[in-house]
């Protein structure tokens, strides 16, 4: 799965000749002063981080603030392609509620042997207390985000599922305001495809999916876990697009049978409530007792059917890294079609033939969590040490179903604004995806993370990432 020793480069192909898309934007570049550019950025730059974009990184018992670096090269996909990873994505959103709506009420799923029963009996994703219940509109994952990988000129994998609570979308949204503001030329060159709308798409989005007794005007809130979330920005920066109420647990408080939030005028009813925080947090009389950030009774009243969550508690059982080496059978099983876009061959080190494959051949993988998240808990085979590998090892032995493990990706470069120019660097792709009863809307473009480090394959933003802009040209 290695591929060749040049990756696909996204620029300029396999060879040196400038492809489709990025034709007009090279034609600009190529009449561009380098040190406008650079000045630009060092703008934008500073645009960041006077309006607070930041996110914060745990560890050594502390968290620090930064700001996600952003890289002004847009990166540009063309409509054809688009097209194609759109009906992807849409088939494997469709089949992954179809599943979660399946694993909480028959399992027929696990009645065929189509997956195995241990691997959702025994998994801390599952929850039991969503067993049998109908969220309103039949809907699971109101907001997915599908991490996307390429490999060559129309080769495309999912590397992972997110159906908790995926993030990013506010730097998608501000990374083209500020290409908007720096390079408005570009955009008369480029019929580039807007994302402008998606806070106004996802109010009524989210909207479609409330209760039948919210009426018209359905009550959406935002409930963030406060201030020092480390995505706390994008809580109030949604908030404000989308014209909700952005609440805390303490906002919030069971009234007549309904959740309602304490405004100037009382408490008034919420009807949609896009929670951004994990399900064990969510009620402190269904989940954790000492949880201080849920909404106590929440559970009870969205079991009723008196309130939406979005998403729904339990919807990360699709994201969990051992059930994602199962997709292709889960589209084929929910879908009657075979997957478009496929799963990045997958070892499960659960199973002892795996687990042999990949202490191995641990040097050439990449081994993630089940659970893992933003690049923690992770080994780069190629990029490690010999102690390194030496003690994920002992870790695989301990605990290996913990753990699943892929080959390493030649995972295709973008260009970035460097020291001398033009620099290749690799990138991954977050489409963002609204999910209602009556259709599934993908905003065209999405969040690209890149590796700023010259050969990394590690894109995320805790990890020493960047973001860039991503162009859907309406070709």
């Amino acid at each position: 799965m290695s591929g060749d020793d040049r990756p696909f480069d996204e620029m300029l192909g396999a060879g040196d000749a400038v492809r489709d898309p990025y034709r007009p934007y090279n034609d600009w570049f190529q009449g561009e002063d380098i040190r406008r550019l650079r000045k630009k950025a060092r703008e934008s730059e500073a645009y960041f981080r006077s309006t607070g974009i930041t996110f914060n990184v745990y560890g050594n018992n502390e968290a620090t603030e930064r700001l996600i670096p952003f890289d002004i090269v847009p990166r540009i996909i063309s409509g054809r392609e688009w097209w194609r990873l759109v009906k992807g994505i849409e088939q494997r959103v469709r089949a992954i509620n179809a599943f979660l709506y399946d694993i909480y009420h028959r399992q027929e799923i696990l009645r065929a042997g189509r997956i195995p029963v241990e691997l959702i009996a025994n998994n801390a994703a599952f929850v039991p207390q969503m067993m049998g219940v109908d969220p309103p509109g039949g809907i699971y994952t109101h907001i997915v985000g599908v991490d996307l990988v390429r490999t060559g000129e129309d080769q495309f994998y999912v590397l992972e599922d997110n159906t908790r609570t995926p993030s990013g979308v506010s730097y998608m949204l501000e990374d083209r305001e500020t290409m908007l503001q720096m390079f408005p030329e570009l955009f008369t060159r480029n019929a580039v495809r807007p994302v402008s709308d998606y806070p106004l798409e996802l109010h009524r989005s989210l909207s479609s999916c409330a209760p039948p007794r919210a009426g018209d005007n359905p009550v959406v809130a935002i409930l963030t876990p406060g201030l020092y979330n480390s995505a706390y920005y994008e809580h109030s920066f949604l908030a404000d697009q989308m014209g909700a109420e952005l609440v805390e647990g303490s906002d919030l408080r069971l009234v007549d049978g309904r959740i309602a939030m304490r405004t100037t005028r009382g408490y008034t009813p919420v009807d949609v409530l896009y929670r951004r925080i994990d399900d064990d947090f969510l009620d402190p009389l269904t989940f954790r007792p000492d949880s201080l950030l849920g909404v106590p009774g929440v559970m009870d009243v969205y079991r009723a059917g008196g309130i939406t969550l979005a998403n729904a508690p339990g919807a990360g059982i699709a994201d969990d890294k051992a059930v994602y080496s199962y997709m292709p059978e889960i589209v084929q099983f929910y879908t009657g079609e075979r997957a478009i876009l496929q799963n990045v061959p997958t070892w499960r080190c659960g199973e002892p033939e795996s687990l042999k494959y990949v202490l191995d051949h641990l040097a050439e993988l990449v081994v993630k969590e089940v659970h893992g998240s933003g690049g923690y808990g992770m080994l780069v085979g190629p990029a490690a040490t010999r102690r390194t590998l030496k003690e994920f090892a002992e870790r695989l032995r301990r605990h290996p179903g913990n753990y699943i493990a892929q080959p390493t990706l030649s995972l295709s470069t973008v260009p970035i604004l460097g020291r001398a120019g033009l620099e290749s660097r690799h990138v991954d792709l977050r489409p963002f995806v609204q999910v209602s009863p009556d259709r599934i809307h993908v905003t065209p473009g999405g969040l690209t993370r890149v590796a700023l480090k010259k050969g990394s394959l590690v894109v995320n933003s805790s990890q020493g990432g960047g973001t860039k802009d991503t162009w859907v040209l309406d070709d």
